[in-house]
Formats: structure tokens, sequence, C-alpha cells
């Protein structure tokens, strides 16, 4: 097994899967309802590798899945990484993994850094719109921005109710509770937030969101007359584009001449699966390239952030990746 060199180089980090490094589980706190904090650090007390704010790593969870977690944790700290799992009982299992098998003193696996939500560089004023565990990259936005002495922005958080809401007493503190507002709808769709006062009238802020799919299709509606450049969606490798209307299509599998339909609400890797089609797979979310497959023909629509421009061309990531033709025709 590898480390990667860069990382272990300045580190020193103790090696895990190739590109993954491990890190200590210092501290497992609970934020709220089915919500743990892990807080990860050197086993030696080194620095960690540096990030910046919108951040997200991938992490190998004790049952071998791979996950993507955003790091909460305040940038300027490189002594620690934060991140929040929600325990999804109904989910694939990483998350149940790292919730009821990974305890302080354990070794995790995990990636350096990658961040594919930053704050824009020369943006100076903030609206984030925050849902659930979508807070997580949020939160250390906010830290980034009040470190550097900056107050212009907003967070609007919606949840199920206080129980729900991580950090919580963090934002009702006086270093924050000014910038907050806190939209609990107590499990009714009829108390959702109505976005369009916020909205209505663009202003010379950047919007930066993170939530489920609902929160972001409700913020994508409301913010279409705004300038493309100043909305951000977090989705773990699926920018704005992926908020498009997807439609149906079909993948023709060329070794096997078995043509697979996949509907709207469906990944090409999840109608394979149900076709009984094996394709190696880990992240679900287009980062870690494990379900990397052969494109013969057709043409895709490229989700995912492995791929290099000329690789689209001959591969396509069939867990986030779909087709703006009516078929695709891979190597299967």
């Amino acid at each position: 097994m590898s480390v990667n060199p860069s990382v272990a180089k300045k580190t020193g980090l103790p090696p895990a899967d190739s590109g993954f490094f491990q890190l200590m589980v210092a501290r497992k706190v609970a934020l709220a309802t089915d919500i743990q904090l892990f807080e990860l650090r050197h086993p030696e007390g080194c620095d960690l590798p540096a990030f910046t704010a919108g951040a997200h790593i991938t992490v190998q969870t004790p049952n071998g899945s791979r996950r993507n977690y955003s790091l909460c944790s305040d940038p300027s700290d490189a002594s620690m990484y934060q991140i929040a799992v929600k325990r999804d009982a109904t989910g694939r299992g990483g998350s149940i993994s790292m919730a009821d098998e990974l305890h302080e003193g354990a070794l995790l696996s995990l990636s350096a850094p990658r961040n594919n939500f930053e704050l824009h560089p020369r943006a100076n004023n903030f609206i984030f719109v925050a849902g659930g565990i979508g807070i997580t990259p949020i939160f250390s936005m906010m830290r980034q921005l009040k470190g550097q002495g900056n107050q212009q922005f907003k967070l609007i958080y919606c949840t199920r109710d206080a129980a729900n809401t991580a950090f919580l007493t963090e934002l009702n503190s006086t270093e924050f509770s000014a910038h907050v507002q806190l939209h609990h709808d107590h499990g009714d769709i009829n108390n959702a937030l109505d976005f369009w006062p916020v909205f209505e009238t663009p202003s010379n802020a950047h919007v930066y969101c993170c939530g489920p799919r609902g929160l972001m299709d409700a913020v994508a509606d409301m913010t279409g007359h705004w300038p493309s450049g100043a909305v951000h969606f977090e989705s773990f490798g699926v920018d704005a584009s992926a908020f498009q209307v997807n439609t149906a299509f079909s993948v023709y599998l060329q070794k096997s001449g078995v043509r697979v339909p996949v509907s709207a609400d469906q990944s090409i890797l999840e109608a394979l699966l149900v076709a009984g089609q094996h394709v190696i797979s880990s992240c679900e979310s287009g980062t870690c390239g494990s379900c990397r497959t052969g494109l013969l023909s057709g043409q895709a629509e490229h989700r995912d952030m492995v791929l290099t421009d000329e690789e689209k061309g001959s591969s396509i990531m069939v867990c986030v990746s779909r087709a703006t033709s009516a078929e695709l025709v891979l190597d299967l």
C-alpha cells in the first residue's frame, strides 16, 4: 500500500490505500438527532494538509464503502479536520457504518481535501442556504469569513426542528446569531420556507446552497433570474448543470448485447444493477473513479469530477453521468 507522495512528504501521515492516509478519531460527539461530529487528528499531533472552506474529503468507512463528507472545521486550524455525519437508516450503509462502528481512538482512511464548492475570490457578500446536514460546508465558510473579518453574510438554515439542527449552540452564540435565520418546518410540507422574498431582487451577493435535492431545486427555481455565476450548489461533483430536467434514455451493452432502459429518476449504475449487470462502484458521486466504463458511442453528459476532457470521449462514470442522445453504447 502507498500514500499520496505529496501528502506523505509534508506530514508523515500513516499510509492507507493508494492516495489515502490515516487519521485518528480524536473525538466523536452527538450534534443533533442522528448526527455525529468526528474530529480527526494526526496520530502524532502534526499539522494536516491545508484546505479552504467548502472542501470535502473521501473517507473509507469501517464497512469498506467510500463516502464524501464536507469539512465543517475552521480552515485556519491545521491541527484537525471535522466532519459531521447523519446516520441514514435507509441509505446504502456508509453512514450507518460511520455512526455505529467508528469510535474514538480508531484510525480512519481518507483522501486529501478537494474543493468544488469554494468561495468566490472576488465576492464580498454572501447568502448561504442550508438544509439538514447540508450545513457542514457552509459552517466552514462562515468560520473562514469570520476569521477574515468579513461580516457580510447571512445563513438561512432549514431543518425539521431544533433537535435536528446541527451546530445549534454555535449558531445561537453571539459570534453568529446576528447572521443566522433558522426555519423549522416540523415535517409539514406546508411549512416550507418561501424563498421568493429572499431572491426576488438580485443583489451583488453570491449564493451558496447545500442540502436535500428538494431544497436545492427550490433555490435554483427562485434564482433563475440571478447571474448564473453568482449561484453555487454543492452536490459533491454534480454542479449546477445537474439541476436541469433529467430525461430517459437507454444504454446498449456491446459485449453482452443487452439494451437497458434508464429512467429519468435512475442513474445508469442503478439501471444496470436492476438489469443484473455487475459494475464496480463505491462513492456513487462521481469522485472516486471506480465505476469508470468504456463509452463506445453516443453523446454523454459528463457530471463527474474525475475524467479529463480527453478521456470523456471514451469513458463515462455511470454513477452520475447521463446521456444527451437517445442511447449510449457501453463497453460492457
